[in-house]
């Protein structure tokens, strides 16, 4: 990664001798920590689509969705990869950015995969749907997470108050850890499908379900959260587990508003290209998800005018 950040300036540098700066365009992505997902989508997604002498992509690790929006919005960074809830906050001043400077100037590029939301229960619980939760030993995850925000609407869609539960606020791996022991009863995860933590249980003693969200509880939830789309995690996405109906919130690509538009264009049409398809889906397993039916799914924010020219093009928009 260092080198070809390396190589990408001192390219920069040799343009800028010759006097043909003006022909190249600088465009950073904002990802996430190193040991996760968005970092490695990140550079794949760099190398894929940069246009030597004209455009060139990189991939910064980050702190991910809020640094990343954050950078936007200071000028730190051209561009960054967001959990689509944190987006729509963002741009729209709610949720965890209630009262706090929002960013209206938030843009799409491309909704890329989904994060889906798990609840996940103990085998032979009698746990089947999230109304079931009353009364029960249930871990949300840690204050400032998106898991935590999204368990709060799922539980409130569904008639469930916090007071109604017994809520812990701990990671998915100590929760994990807790089932095992038999001190609690259910747990809330949002991220992509299959979960390290969540697999591992799966795998471990009596084995675990997941609860559906569906019906007309999600339905309404999608309608006044329209960051959400709908889910489905497939059978044996986790040992012995039968395939569920739930929501993602997707793992989305956004800019801002003062992005040029002809780079924006270029970067987008360059993404969906039949040669960078075949690349994002030999790269990794959810570049198989980076796909021009899932680009527009599940958005809550406003298309950056290059990426929404492309779209219109190519028929996924009117």
């Amino acid at each position: 990664m260092k080198h070809r950040l390396l190589s990408a300036a001192l390219l920069a540098a040799t343009l800028l001798a010759a006097g043909h700066a003006h022909a190249q365009q600088f465009f950073r992505i904002g990802t996430g920590g190193t040991s996760g997902t968005y970092y490695p989508v990140g550079g794949m997604i760099a190398n894929s689509v940069s246009q030597p002498g004209k455009i060139i992509v990189t991939a910064q690790a980050s702190n991910g969705s809020v640094a990343n929006v954050n950078g936007i919005s200071g000028g730190a960074l051209e561009s960054g990869f967001s959990q689509s809830d944190v987006a729509t906050w963002a741009q729209k001043g709610t949720g965890i950015f209630e009262g706090k400077p929002n960013m209206p100037g938030l843009r799409m590029i491309a909704n890329l995969y989904p994060e889906s939301l798990h609840i996940v229960v103990k085998k032979g619980s009698g746990i089947k749907t999230v109304a079931d939760l009353k009364g029960k030993r249930v871990a949300l995850d840690e204050p400032g997470s998106g898991t935590l925000v999204n368990a709060r609407l799922v539980l409130a869609a569904y008639g469930v108050k916090e007071t109604d539960i017994k809520p812990e606020y701990i990671k998915p791996n100590q929760a994990g850890d807790k089932m095992k022991d038999g001190a609690l009863d259910a747990f809330f995860f949002t991220g992509g499908a299959p979960a390290g933590a969540i697999a591992e249980l799966a795998s471990a003693g009596s084995g675990i379900e997941l609860v559906p969200i569906d019906g007309p509880q999600a339905d309404g939830l999608r309608q006044a959260s329209p960051f959400f789309a709908v889910d489905n995690i497939p059978a044996d996405t986790y040992k012995g587990v039968p395939g569920v109906k739930t929501l993602a919130v997707g793992a989305q690509w956004v800019t801002s508003d003062k992005a040029d538009a002809e780079t924006v264009y270029q970067i987008t049409k360059a993404l969906y290209s039949e040669p960078v398809q075949k690349a994002l889906a030999a790269g990794h397993a959810k570049g198989k998800l980076i796909t021009l039916s899932n680009a527009t799914q599940g958005v809550g924010i406003p298309y950056h005018p290059g990426a929404e020219k492309f779209y219109k093009e190519a028929g996924v928009l009117k």
